[in-house]
């Protein structure tokens, strides 16, 4: 089927559910697994980090958002993204941690990497703001050059 897949993760039930389909899709072909995360700033306060627990909500804002933390947080995340996909039988994983606005970072690294298929969540951390100028999804699936499948 594909031989590589790019799943761009950032915390939300959607990339979750996204994952599990690319751990699917990847298993059945023996194809390489790239995990994206790119750290953002949200517009919304926010708590939930998925699979590694709350920012401290008495953190200040300006620490939520130093560039170091960011990493930080986005290495656990593709961390545990990484062991999800590896526990479901897939072998050929990289993790990446890129910058920039989301859907042209993806599309940008899906090139690169020359991937055959993007999986993504329809809904991310940043929800609120997708109402507004569009979700990420929307965007890499009406630009992206592969195959895009989007996970609801």
């Amino acid at each position: 089927m594909y031989k590589s897949i790019l799943v761009p993760v950032d915390g939300s039930e959607g990339a979750k559910k996204a994952l599990e389909v690319a751990c699917q899709l990847a298993s059945q072909g023996d194809a390489t697994l790239h995990i994206l995360h790119i750290p953002e700033e949200l517009t919304h306060e926010t708590t939930l980090v998925w699979g590694i627990g709350a920012i401290a909500i008495e953190a200040s804002r300006q620490e939520r958002q130093e560039p170091r933390m960011r990493q930080d947080v986005g290495k656990q995340i593709v961390d545990r993204a990484d062991k999800a996909a590896r526990a479901k039988g897939v072998t050929r994983v990289e993790t990446i941690i890129g910058q920039g606005d989301p859907a042209r970072t993806i599309v940008n690294e899906a090139k690169r990497r020359g991937v055959e298929a993007i999986v993504m969540g329809s809904r991310g951390l940043s929800d609120l703001r997708g109402l507004v100028v569009g979700s990420v999804s929307h965007k890499v699936s009406h630009v992206a050059e592969c195959t895009v499948i989007t996970v609801r």
